[in-house]
């Protein structure tokens, strides 16, 4: 690596601290929550509109960081054993030494860029090279302005073959993303409507992402899109008119004479046989895949083991053993109350920090267990390999380490040096399930690390709870997105309160309440007393509202912690009754007026009395002083809502004016953050929003729905024309039917009024009708028009392609309703990536 004096140098910075430029950094970080190699990291404080990096010093100095790139002249007496350095911008320092690190090697780099399908052939790559080169590649979706950079630094002295992504949203970025990664082979996947808000069209699109293989030896592509053909044909002329060399290019189609000439594909039972002539000669592959994207994508991985001259042979076995690519870690319901987070797609350094962060983020179990496979880190002794592993498991709360595989089970001294780690070692994942009645399981968070040789999915059977075949998969990237849109509208200062009652929207209030927390949102808010104290029990520790009490349960609300919302004289006096029972003083409250939804608040005649009594109270302290909108979505209504707004001033200015201090005022929900930014106050609450539901149609295009409800195929049948299908013999097959029976009732919150081809869910991507009515546990949809459906295919209830919104309008009620009617008994499964 390069010692801190090179890296100020390669980023042209100003010493504002020179302890010892000499010591060499291993390790870039940006979060003060995730370091590595404290004593070798270079902690680099990063600016955004949300958080301000150089506030994070002081925690990553205690933590042992002596090594800070900073952007403003810090107060450098509190870190006299400390170096740091000064520059303008930290994220362009941040390329700059990026772009530094990469010219030190001189392997076969692959860039890939494209609008769909550069993490899956990276991915891929990975997978396909591993035993022929020591591949570096980006962690899951690194390919932004900050991710490319840090996959960069990944690159070390024994690789000997690097594939990293990049992605852009904008003009001018693809132009400091391309002197990082300089490749010597690029590869343009496809090119779509994704992350086109940026650009003027298509065509200025492709040209901005073509700059990533200005200096390409080689580039692969498809020349069967027309646009994208285009666009680098013309752009090989400005090579030619400058004089400079231009890429060799290796194309692929199904149209014409290409490089790759693709002259047949058959699918036949999930699998794919692809036929194509290369220099003259045919040439074939099997892919375990039938779906157009990954046969695109398989296609593309194809022509790049053909550039690098792999045999056919090779490349037929390789090709044969892929597999889905799981982008994102699974975090899964598992036995005995424990939780499971699944990341056995591949084992290597990085991947295995990123998963140990996420472990250690979830803090509803005090119990951590980690069970991994032998890293696939080719260029690496094993001793020094696994004293590396060993590091990074002890300096975390992992209570247990179960090892499997012949180079763990070699290398277990180097974790039993580490007394406080408790070690278990197997030689192999059918060791393993032998003993497996011998271990226990129960109240832990278990981490699933292993490489797909390891067939670690059979770890995965036992340990994970056998629930309902109906799935809801739940995005947690996709929710800090969506916190993240809305944090972008909020003026400076503006706190944020998340709402997570209702078992958070039916997404699950402990996993989403624990994002929000390590995300760094100031409150959250539940309905009742009991949805508090289970986070609580989960190990949540930020303020917690609740919106509902019951007046009977104050005693345990101050026994956990919890701040109830008082809303007129009778919970007040209830409330002050309880704690002075309790001998509590300045316990947080929060006031609720009623400014015209005639739910629950105070009314406006109240205030003078209430006023006069809080000033006088030493039981309580008012954290926070709030109503709630009725109609801050409809543009209809905005008058109904400034009626509400100037309530709220009047009355909150009443009781703030009695008070010794300021309490926060809070009145915008998700919809009035955006189309009343003026009303914003001390904070704001933010509900549906969060899960991906643009109540107020301000935010198309920056929110994503968290959420996806899939269950599965239970039979198919032929029903003859005339018969009867369902409950009631009042739907009869008009023609000869072909029906799928799928795992999803009313029961599972399916509604009953969404039968008789109200309603469709998606079975391949295509519209399947319901048919008959909605039974408590299954429901039947017609198939008769979808090709080759088979038991234990997939079905799409709601998701990105079909949103829960239009399941509301069929229902004809509302997204909450859907989404908060979704049973205990379907599976929530958590991604996170």
């Amino acid at each position: 690596m390069h010692t801190i004096g090179e890296i100020r140098a390669f980023c042209s910075g100003e010493w504002l601290a020179n302890w010892q430029e000499k010591d060499e950094i291993y390790e870039l970080a940006i979060d003060s929550r995730a370091i590595e190699h404290p004593g070798q990291a270079l902690f680099i404080t990063l600016k955004t509109t949300l958080r301000d990096g150089h506030e994070f010093v002081a925690d990553a100095y205690a933590k042992g960081v002596r090594n800070f790139l900073v952007s403003e002249r810090i107060d450098t007496s509190a870190y006299t054993a400390a170096n740091i350095v000064l520059v303008k911008d930290t994220v362009l320092a941040m390329q700059q030494i990026a772009t530094a690190h990469r010219k030190q090697f001189e392997i076969p780099v692959i860039g890939i860029t494209g609008s769909n399908g550069k993490t899956v052939v990276k991915e891929w790559l990975g997978e396909l090279l591993h035993d022929s080169y020591n591949v570096v590649r980006s962690p899951k979706s690194y390919n932004s302005q900050l991710g490319v950079p840090l996959s960069v630094w990944q690159m070390e002295p024994e690789h000997e073959l690097a594939v990293f992504e990049a992605g852009i949203s904008q003009p001018g970025e693809m132009e400091r993303l391309e002197k990082i990664i300089l490749p010597t082979i690029g590869i343009f996947t496809t090119i779509g409507e994704a992350h086109s808000e940026g650009f003027m069209d298509m065509r200025q699109k492709i040209n901005e992402k073509l700059i990533l293989f200005r200096h390409a030896q080689q580039l692969i592509y498809c020349q069967d899109h027309a646009k994208l053909n285009e666009c680098i044909l013309q752009y090989l002329h400005h090579f030619r008119d400058a004089g400079a060399p231009k890429p060799e290019l290796f194309t692929w189609s199904r149209k014409q004479d290409a490089t790759l000439r693709v002259t047949s594909e058959h699918s036949e039972k999930g699998k794919t046989t692809i036929t194509a002539i290369y220099k003259g000669k045919e040439r074939s592959i099997t892919i375990p895949f039938s779906d157009d994207a990954s046969i695109e994508n398989a296609i593309h991985c194809w022509c790049t083991m053909l550039l690098l001259g792999l045999p056919g042979k090779t490349i037929r076995s390789r090709m044969e053993l892929l597999q889905p690519v799981s982008m994102r870690l699974e975090l899964r319901q598992g036995i005995n109350d424990c939780t499971v987070i699944n990341d056995t797609y591949n084992s290597d350094l990085t991947s295995l920090q990123l998963a140990l962060n996420y472990l250690g983020q979830q803090r509803q179990h005090t119990q951590h267990t980690v069970i991994m496979s032998d890293i696939m880190q080719p260029g690496r002794g094993d001793i020094d390999l696994y004293d590396e592993v060993a590091t990074y498991v002890s300096r975390r709360n992992i209570q247990r380490f179960i090892g499997i595989g012949p180079a763990l089970y070699k290398n277990k001294e180097s974790f039993r040096k580490h007394k406080k780690l408790r070690s278990i070692f197997f030689k192999s994942t059918d060791h393993f399930l032998k003993n497996f009645h011998l271990l226990s399981f129960e109240k832990e968070a278990i981490l699933l690390k292993g490489a797909r040789v390891f067939a670690f999915e059979k770890i995965g059977l036992l340990l994970e709870q056998k629930v309902h075949q109906t799935v809801l998969s739940i995005d947690l990237s996709a929710l800090k997105e969506n916190l993240d849109a809305f944090r972008a509208l909020m003026n400076p200062g503006v706190k944020t309160m998340a709402m997570v009652k209702a078992f958070a929207y039916g997404s699950g209030s402990v996993e989403i309440a624990n994002l929000l927390q390590y995300a760094g949102v100031d409150y959250l808010a539940v309905a009742y007393t009991d949805e508090g104290v289970a986070l609580r029990k989960a190990g949540i520790k930020l303020p917690i509202m609740v919106m509902s009490p019951d007046l009977s349960s104050f005693d345990r609300m101050i026994a956990w912690k919890l701040e109830p919302e008082i809303y007129n004289f009778r919970s007040l006096e209830e409330f002050l009754g309880v704690a002075s029972t309790m001998q509590v003083t300045d316990y947080p409250v929060h006031i609720k007026l009623d400014t015209g939804m005639h739910r629950l608040g105070f009314n406006a005649g109240d205030m003078e009395v209430l006023a006069s009594r809080l000033a006088r109270l030493t039981q309580l302290r008012v954290a926070s002083i709030f109503s709630h909108l009725a109609a801050s979505d409809d543009p209809r209504e905005d008058a109904f809502t400034g009626t509400q707004a100037e309530t709220f001033e009047k009355m909150s200015a009443t009781l703030t004016s009695a008070l010794a201090y300021a309490p926060l005022r809070h009145l915008c929900n998700s919809a009035a953050i955006a189309r009343h930014k003026d009303l914003q106050y001390d904070m704001v609450r933010i509900g549906l929003g969060l899960y991906g539901v643009d109540g107020s149609n301000e935010l198309r295009g920056k929110l994503r729905l968290i959420s996806t409800l899939r269950t599965s195929v239970a039979q198919v049948r032929d029903v003859p024309r005339g018969d009867n299908i369902g409950y009631g013999h009042h739907t009869i097959a008009q023609r000869d039917m072909r029906i799928a029976t799928i795992c999803i009732g009313y029961a599972d919150g399916y509604p009953r009024s969404m039968g008789k081809g109200k309603a469709h869910v998606l079975i391949h991507g295509q519209e399947a009708k319901t048919v008959g009515s909605i039974c408590m546990d299954m429901c039947m949809v017609d198939v008769t028009d979808i090709a080759d459906v088979r038991e234990g295919d997939d079905a799409v209830v709601f998701g990105p392609e079909l949103p829960v919104t239009q399941l509301a309008e069929w229902a004809g009620t509302i997204s909450y309703e859907i989404m908060t009617s979704i049973s205990q008994r379907v599976k929530r499964v958590y991604m996170n990536g």
